[in-house]
């Protein structure tokens, strides 16, 4: 049996999740790094073809007191969403009546929440209610009217543009499983629009990516959430147009005081 050699960078593999200095067992992998290789590419896989649990996920946040409301795209599973993405970007014919019933409630709403399995249900069905207890005091302190959360099956992030147009909100975030990779099958992304409406483009979206605890935390996505949102309904815009300039006026303020 060839003895595994170790690699020269091994001692780079503490400052990174990335499958650097694997070493080697003869002209092959180790052993191990094969066996942690193949476990991360199941969990890639699962993640994309497990669907979304919605009834757990609304009892979830019954007991947060939120009120939500399930719905479904045009994709009828998980098959048909991944082969024709253009149905994930469609509300079910039966569903639009039940979110004018929502929209008819109060009106305009400041944002609406739409959460969706997207490409990871894990994501969603993991780290959706975590992140929304920690954003959503923040912006009823700011006395949002935040419309019922939306929970969607075999969503794709367009698919908020036609959800906001109903509910008749000004602004809209989706928080969906984005594609699982090799390192981060549980990553969450968080997109929003102002004033959506069906044929937005993504150049007018923000997103906030790989929320998970190994990559952006949840505390840390709750904060910038709330900062876009903020300035995206104080600006009446969102999209290229809308950055996060939190270091940049920090850098701006340090250099004024040292002037």
């Amino acid at each position: 049996m060839p003895e595994t050699q170790p690699d020269a960078w091994s001692s780079w593999r503490e400052l990174t999740a990335a499958r650097i200095a694997l070493g080697r067992a003869g002209g092959s992998l180790p052993t191990r790094e094969w066996l942690e290789f193949s476990l991360a590419h199941a969990r890639a896989r699962d993640a994309v073809h497990i669907g979304l649990d919605g009834e757990l996920l609304a009892a979830e946040f019954a007991k947060r007191g939120w009120e939500s409301i399930i719905v479904s795209s045009l994709a009828r599973d998980r098959v048909e969403m991944l082969q024709q993405p253009h149905l994930g970007r469609k509300l079910r014919d039966n569903d639009v009546p039940r979110l004018q019933k929502v929209a008819a409630q109060e009106a305009p709403y400041d944002l609406a929440v739409l959460i969706g399995d997207g490409l990871s249900a894990v994501a969603a069905q993991s780290h959706a209610a975590g992140l929304l207890d920690l954003l959503l005091p923040k912006l009823s302190g700011q006395n949002w009217r935040i419309a019922p959360l939306v929970i969607v099956h075999q969503a794709r992030v367009a698919l908020q543009d036609e959800v906001g147009r109903i509910l008749n909100t000004r602004l809209i975030l989706s928080l969906v499983g984005e594609r699982p990779g090799l390192g981060a099958a549980d990553s969450l992304g968080a997109y929003f629009v102002y004033e959506p409406m069906p044929g937005r483009h993504d150049a007018e979206r923000n997103c906030v990516s790989n929320i998970r605890p190994a990559g952006l935390p949840l505390a840390a996505a709750a904060e910038t959430l709330a900062y876009l949102l903020t300035a995206a309904h104080t600006r009446r815009l969102s999209g290229v147009q809308l950055k996060d300039d939190r270091t940049l006026l920090a850098t701006s303020s340090s250099s004024d005081h040292l002037a």
